[in-house]
């Protein structure tokens, strides 16, 4: 396996390209005016956001390929690793749009403190966001604001004019997102139908005394999607969280056991996977309204 690069300034990531930086701390290339790069893999620093209008099946994001049919936008935040995994080294022509600002850009800014509210950064490569001519439109119309910006002279309101630009990009890509959970619709139901199977079967084997309570991580794995995705996907579907989906199923399977009396309470709880049994206790009189014991003799 070759070494991973390490991706640590939008110096970097412009120079690779052979175009010229602007700002130190964020960058808008036009990738068709890039010069081609060796196809390395990289650990990024940086929020990376690549507009891809061509099919680029040798890319890879983590340990999968991406298969672009369509244009994309594929989201990178600090710490992931992406790039090409090639047998050979070879260079490669980048396409399409590249979006890149470093942490420190946005630290202290109101984009800074929720950027984290962008569940899409940790979505898997079967994720991205594919998009419309339309929608490409307006990506570019944000880009070419925040590359005006840029080659016009930095001045006292050049980084709330950017920083602005790219939260407006962001807040478009949850629109454009909760558009293809919608046109998706018919596949995020079959995985929730899955889901609720794989959260059945889990109290119906010893998953339970062997991993505790069933977890958000454990299902997504299941799904093979990503924890964000998942939890995006359950939310939009049912109104609830992932978790609180999850916690509403183990109460109800909850129900039907207090009603075994040969077990006591402490049993059933261990039996479901909590640690504590007053744990049990105290989740089920908060769901239910009243203890399992009051259940039990009340029902």
């Amino acid at each position: 396996m070759d070494k991973i690069v390490k991706l640590e300034s939008v110096v970097q990531f412009n120079a690779k390209r052979g175009q010229e930086t602007l700002h130190p701390l964020v960058s808008v290339l036009d990738q068709s005016k890039s010069i081609p790069i060796e196809a390395n893999r990289y650990v990024s620093e940086l929020y990376v956001i690549f507009l891809k209008d061509v099919k680029c099946e040798e890319m890879k994001y983590g340990r999968s390929h991406y298969d672009y049919q369509e244009e994309s936008l594929i989201f990178i935040a600090p710490g992931q690793v992406f790039g090409f995994e090639l047998s050979d080294k070879i260079l490669v022509q980048p396409s399409g749009w590249a979006l890149v600002f470093h942490p420190d850009f946005i630290r202290g800014t109101a984009l800074g403190r929720h950027i984290k509210d962008y569940t899409f950064f940790s979505y898997d490569v079967n994720e991205a966001l594919h998009i419309s001519n339309r929608e490409r439109e307006v990506v570019l119309e944000c880009f070419k604001k925040i590359k005006f910006e840029l080659e016009n002279g930095i001045d006292k309101h050049s980084k709330t004019l950017i920083i602005s630009n790219i939260e407006l990009f962001l807040n478009y890509c949850v629109r454009f997102f909760d558009r293809q959970f919608i046109t998706r619709e018919n596949l995020n139901k079959d995985a929730l139908i899955r889901f609720e199977r794989l959260l059945d079967g889990y109290f119906q084997s010893n998953n339970p005394q062997k991993l505790g309570l069933p977890s958000v991580k454990y299902f997504a794995e299941q799904l093979h999607l990503s924890a964000n995705y998942f939890g995006d996907l359950v939310k939009k579907e049912t109104g609830k969280s992932a978790q609180e989906y999850i916690l509403s199923q183990v109460i109800d399977i909850a129900k039907e056991k207090v009603f075994d009396h040969s077990k006591s309470i402490q049993e059933i709880a261990y039996e479901m996977g909590f640690k504590y049994p007053q744990h049990f206790t105290r989740l089920f009189k908060q769901k239910v309204g009243q203890s399992p014991n009051e259940y039990r003799l009340l029902n």
